[in-house]
């Protein structure tokens, strides 16, 4: 089992900057990738980014290139999102999640995070 907790999410004005975190815990060895995810009101949930645990690769959806970094500190097995140049329509609750090696899904999930930008 591994555990993931979110923090950092809060209301933010158009243009500003946060950055989410994700701490994982347990059994993080077997952790492939990790994710964030959201879901805004009304709506389904979409991929925002991953990253490769051990490579550091990462991949993003169209939306956010350019304005969210993606990274991760193995050592402290957190991993991270930067989003910059926030717009309303980022507004959700963010969620991270953590794919095992071997599985092609994401089977551990936080709490989520609320994220809200004021335009």
């Amino acid at each position: 089992q591994v555990q993931l907790v979110e923090s950092g999410g809060r209301l933010v004005q158009a243009g500003g900057s946060l950055r989410l975190s994700c701490a994982a815990s347990g059994r993080t060895f077997d952790t492939a990738a990790m994710g964030w995810f959201r879901q805004a009101p009304g709506k389904e949930r979409e991929f925002v980014a991953r990253i490769l645990w051990i490579v550091g690769n990462t991949g993003y959806t169209d939306s956010v290139k350019g304005r969210f970094t993606i990274s991760r500190d193995n050592a402290k097995n957190t991993m991270y999102l930067q989003m910059n140049s926030l717009k309303p329509e980022d507004t959700a609750v963010y969620y991270c999640a953590a794919q095992q090696a071997g599985s092609g899904n994401y089977e551990y999930w936080g709490q989520g995070t609320q994220v809200t930008v004021s335009s």
